[in-house]
Order: C-alpha cells, then sequence, then structure tokens
C-alpha cells in the first residue's frame, strides 16, 4: 500500500469567525489525481491556502509522514507543493516570461544553466515558448495563465495543487491546460467547478458542501 504523499486530518478552518471546514479529511499518494469540487464559498480555497500555512487551523496536516505544524515545517512543504492561483494577477509579478520561470529555480539557488533548462522544457510543454520574451503585463488571461503554471512546474514540485486552472480560458488554452492535466505524471489536486473538465479527467472527485463532503471513486458527471 503506497504511504500518502499529503495527508490532512479532522481538518477545522474558521474565517471571519465562521466555520468553514470542520472535521475535514484528505489522503493524496504519490502519483494520486483529485479534484475537488463544489459551489463557491464551501472551502475549496480555503482548504489549499490552509495546506500551504496561509490560514491558522486545528487538526493535523502531514507531508511525506512529516508533521507539518510550525513556520519551518510550512517552508519545507511549500518547497514540494506548486500551488497555481485562482487569479494569475496574484502570482506574477516579473517583468517577462522568462524572469517569472527563472525566479522560482533561481531562488532554489540552481545553476543557470539547469534553470534554462527547465525553463525550455515546461514552454515547450505547454506551448508558451513564443511568450518567454514577452511582458508579462502585456499577455492574455489565457496566456498568463499557462505562465502560472510553469513558473511552477520549473520548480519540480512533488505535488501540484491548481485553483480554477480553467477559469476564464478560450478553448485552446482550456484544451492545453486540461491536456496537460490528463499527461501528468505528478500528484495533482484540482480546485475546480468546470463541469467539462470534471468529466474531462475522469479523476476521482470530492464533493464539498458546507461542512461536509461525498467522496466518489469515479467522476461525477454533473
Amino acid at each position: 500500500m503506497k504511504k500518502p504523499l499529503l495527508e490532512v486530518k479532522n481538518l477545522t478552518v474558521k474565517r471571519g469567525g465562521k466555520t468553514v471546514l470542520q472535521n475535514f479529511n484528505l489522503s493524496l499518494v504519490w502519483g494520486e489525481k483529485l479534484v475537488l469540487a463544489g459551489a463557491n464559498g464551501v472551502g475549496k480555497t480555503t482548504f489549499a491556502e490552509t495546506v500551504l500555512g496561509f490560514l491558522p487551523f486545528e487538526g493535523e496536516i502531514f507531508f511525506s509522514g512529516k508533521p507539518i505544524r510550525d513556520k519551518e515545517d510550512f517552508r519545507y512543504l511549500r518547497r514540494k507543493v506548486g500551488y497555481v492561483f485562482q487569479n494569475p494577477d496574484d502570482q506574477l509579478f516579473m517583468p517577462t516570461v522568462r524572469e517569472e520561470l527563472s525566479f522560482g529555480p533561481e531562488n532554489l539557488g540552481l545553476p543557470p544553466e539547469e534553470i534554462e533548462e527547465r525553463i525550455k522544457r515546461v514552454a515547450l510543454k505547454l506551448g508558451i515558448k513564443k511568450l518567454l520574451d514577452k511582458s508579462v503585463f502585456e499577455l492574455s488571461y489565457g496566456q498568463k495563465r499557462l505562465v502560472s503554471i510553469a513558473c511552477v512546474l520549473t520548480m519540480e514540485p512533488e505535488l501540484l495543487i491548481l485553483d480554477e486552472p480553467t477559469n476564464g480560458l478560450d478553448r485552446e488554452n482550456w484544451e492545453r491546460v486540461a491536456n496537460f492535466l490528463k499527461k501528468t505524471e505528478k500528484a495533482v489536486l484540482v480546485i475546480t467547478h468546470d463541469k467539462e473538465l470534471i468529466n474531462y479527467l475522469k479523476w476521482k472527485v470530492i464533493y464539498l458542501s458546507e461542512l461536509n463532503f461525498v467522496s466518489s471513486l469515479k467522476t461525477f458527471l454533473l
């Protein structure tokens, strides 16, 4: 039996005095793909932000069997987990696409040759090679979404968490993102209410409703 990569036990989170998640449990093993679905406001993004250490919580979080408790633990976890924000404008800040993609690996202390190799590999995978020397601020929303995913991939995380990755995309970019998710061998947690994406991926779905969840081993045909 595979050991969990990410394990959350009895997670309870409050925002603005309101309990958003209560005694929530989730386990994801190496290479596993999950969809976290549900209506707006039921705690999908709250879950991701809590796992990454942005919100206070009650309960237990483990990554690769390691308890995640203090600031140092969460710094370790954020090096292993790639988080793609719901709004790419909240994630992108460097002048050019190439600088965006190199920022993370540079902070890991990687040599320039390896950084450039990662950039080329990821740009080819997501079809953004022609964007590398463009200003981030000139990109369309769909292009920004692809770049935000690429930034995370250059870090080579063990787990990807993507918050509404297809929201607002035109058909071409929707297909690029959906095809990437379908083909990747990494462990992935996708937060979405995109019914078409859910049915396309055919992954296990955890459906969140207010303070409870329903889990299915097959795709919900929504």
